[in-house]
């Protein structure tokens, strides 16, 4: 019987990758080209690796500008903040502190008020000629000290509390039995705050101390 296939056909019919070659030869020419295969592979990496390392480096560099890029933002944004907030504090105290002039102005006048009530006799407060001139400028005087209090003015009477040089001055010191040195004895003229800011001391006498009283306890009263 006599094989009738055409030996073109024979070779359609061969695996993919093999010659007419079988055996062992066959074997290692297939393994000697997949080798040559490899090997051109591996000469296409080295551009790429090259390239890659380009890049790389390109990115690193924009990376290092973006951060700085980054950080002169946050430093601005900051600096911003920070301006914003003086700005806010600037315009608060203007605000609160804008009628101090005037308001030093109206203290003489708050003093003056004062003064002729305590000038005034005590026959005289019960005469009922002058009882009415006495009345009204009492309730001048009052309605002045709460137009002081709602526009944030308020008294600093101070009388027998600690001698503070922040709020106090000091007009004169006396020895007062059982009084430690430091102790205000008498409020000559009483001081104003204007909000959180002193609008004008309170003029004060001062306990020179007593020897009989430890002086641990006196009080420093020339800072």
């Amino acid at each position: 019987m006599t094989d009738d296939t055409n030996p073109k056909e024979k070779d359609d019919l061969a695996p993919s990758g093999f010659t007419d070659v079988t055996g062992p030869a066959a074997f290692r020419a297939q393994i000697l080209k997949e080798q040559e295969h490899a090997s051109e592979d591996d000469l296409t990496v080295v551009p790429e690796a090259t390239a890659t390392a380009e890049q790389l480096a390109v990115i690193t560099g924009l990376q290092d500008e973006l951060d700085k890029s980054k950080d002169q933002l946050l430093r601005t944004v900051a600096e911003m903040e920070n301006l914003r907030k003086r700005f806010q504090r600037e315009r608060e105290d203007a605000a609160k502190f804008a009628i101090s002039s005037f308001a030093k102005d109206l203290l003489d006048v708050a003093d003056t008020f004062r003064r002729a009530l305590d000038a005034i006799p005590a026959d005289l407060k019960t005469d009922q000629r002058v009882k009415p001139l006495i009345d009204g400028i009492e309730a001048t005087e009052q309605n002045l000290l709460k137009s002081f209090e709602r526009n944030g003015i308020r008294k600093i009477e101070p009388t027998d509390e600690t001698f503070n040089p922040n709020f106090h001055e000091v007009m004169f010191e006396a020895i007062v039995p059982g009084k430690p040195a430091g102790q205000i004895i008498q409020v000559i003229e009483v001081g104003y705050m204007l909000n959180d800011r002193l609008l004008r001391p309170a003029r004060v006498g001062v306990s020179k101390g007593d020897p009989s009283i430890d002086p641990a306890h006196n009080i420093d009263t020339q800072a």
